[in-house]
């Protein structure tokens, strides 16, 4: 009998602490971000990102150059494989697939939700038009956080130089603009 309730308090805790959080914010992708985020309107945000190295950064994995990186680090799979990369070249990385929709592509890199947050509970018109609800809902702004680009723009990247917040802000913000 003891044994049996042992082994119903173990089944109950494993199935407890790895079962999904009912609202856990679910990462979404950039094709659910671009069609309010492509407009004048709005300036032009996807634009922004599509040009940055941020839109690129999966990519970068994909070449021998990455490769070369990853095998001097001791890594043994390739760059585009290697969770040590994936981590900052790809939004979501390493979440479990419980929290990643179908829309979502990894090969997007890094993408709104990198520096935005999951966007399941924010993307809706109606909680983004209200700044407050959106927040609440999961909206992360990095332009209030710099900690959020110090997650990969640090001295673990092979490539890091140094990071100016300001200046590289400069480069990625994307206001939506004054009326």
């Amino acid at each position: 009998m003891k044994a049996t309730v042992t082994l119903i308090l173990v089944l109950f805790c494993f199935l407890y602490y790895t079962a999904p959080a009912a609202d856990a914010h679910k990462y979404v992708g950039v094709t659910a971000c671009k069609p309010c985020h492509q407009s004048e309107k709005q300036g032009k945000q996807f634009d922004i990102w599509k040009a940055s190295k941020h839109a690129n950064a999966y990519k970068t994995l994909e070449t021998p150059e990455a490769n070369e990186v990853a095998k001097k680090k001791g890594l043994t799979k390739p760059a585009a494989e290697s969770p040590e990369c994936l981590k900052c070249h790809v939004a979501g990385s390493g979440v479990d697939k419980a929290f990643v929709t179908d829309k979502f592509n990894m090969k997007d890199g890094v993408q709104c939700e990198s520096c935005h947050g999951a966007g399941s509970d924010y993307k809706a018109m109606n909680i983004m038009k209200d700044h407050t609800k959106a927040v609440a809902a999961g909206l992360a702004l990095a332009k209030d956080d710099p900690k959020l680009c110090t997650q990969c723009h640090n001295e673990e990247s092979p490539s890091f130089k140094g990071f100016k917040y300001q200046e590289s802000w400069d480069k990625i913000k994307h206001p939506v603009p004054v009326k």
